[in-house]
């Protein structure tokens, strides 16, 4: 089995929030990036381009959104920060055993502006997974369960892209696409944890239940957005809702290539060449059946 690593940039922005919880925001914004994140270039530059390529202002995201709550997650962020030290390399050799993920990954854990609880990436020259310790605490995934569903999630994106890129297959973009690798991902999620696994619910009672219940619907909303030209957000972000449930675009690709199971391994969905016409039939398909 290959290799892996783990980064802790969380001492060091221990270390600079002692003194920085006392200033004033636009202070706290600028120390964050030069004198926390200033020791890891790479992961502060990916932030801000990934900002950058959506039109957004990672300044005033982390104003707004993100900075302000630092302080009350703080007792979240520790709790996270333990238990991702503790079950990170166990669900990497549980993925390879599963999913022969074979690829050196680096895991790295650090605060950020808002960027997702779980990141896969690259790092460093070798495919990462990153975890935002503030995003974890927003979602109030902290217990070492959660965490074990979120990183079999993103070694499932990892393996995804690790099997499209042996066969020759570009990543796509849009919305087919991100129900395509979000619901491979939950999937695999699944897979590795060996039953149902949604991190996501981990702090509600009533969200798979609602996405079960309200699945042909939510198909039909997907569907109607897409061919609006409309913003998907609504379905994957953390800071959005459809009908006050947030990510629920996570169950309706989930349920999409549970779907495709029934004809396709898991892998021959991984090479998925036409992913919307696949997907865009299949998600059809849940809305006319649920309708009925």
């Amino acid at each position: 089995m290959s290799e892996s690593k783990l980064i802790d940039t969380f001492p060091a922005f221990l270390a600079f929030w002692k003194t920085a919880q006392h200033l004033s925001l636009d202070a706290q914004i600028q120390g964050w990036a030069s004198t926390y994140l200033a020791q890891w270039p790479e992961l502060l530059e990916k932030q801000v381009q990934s900002y950058a390529e959506d039109g957004d202002d990672w300044q005033q995201m982390a104003r707004e959104h993100v900075i302000p709550f630092w302080s009350e997650r703080m007792p979240s962020m520790k709790r996270a920060h333990q238990n991702l030290l503790m079950v990170c390399r166990p669900a990497y050799k549980r993925a390879n055993e599963v999913l022969g993920f074979q690829q050196a990954l680096t895991f790295v854990i650090y605060v950020g502006i808002g960027l997702g609880a779980g990141w896969a990436t690259t790092y460093q020259g070798n495919r990462a997974i990153l975890f935002g310790l503030e995003n974890i605490a927003e979602e109030g995934w902290d217990e070492a369960a959660v965490l074990k569903g979120l990183i079999g999630h993103e070694i499932g994106h990892l393996w995804h892209f690790d099997q499209r890129s042996k066969a020759g297959l570009m990543k796509g973009n849009g919305p087919w696409w991100q129900l395509y690798t979000e619901g491979l991902a939950q999937r695999c999620e699944s897979v590795i944890a060996g039953e149902e696994s949604w991190h996501m619910a981990a702090q509600s009672d009533t969200w798979l239940r609602w996405c079960r219940r309200q699945k042909g619907w939510l198909a039909g909303e997907f569907l109607r957005a897409v061919e609006v030209g409309g913003d998907i957000r609504v379905f994957f972000g953390s800071w959005f809702d459809v009908s006050g449930h947030k990510q629920t675009g996570y169950y309706l690709g989930y349920e999409a290539v549970r779907r495709l199971q029934e004809q396709m391994t898991l892998g021959d969905i991984a090479l998925i060449e036409d992913v919307e016409l696949v997907f865009s039939e299949v998600v059809k398909a849940i809305a006319q059946d649920s309708s009925g």
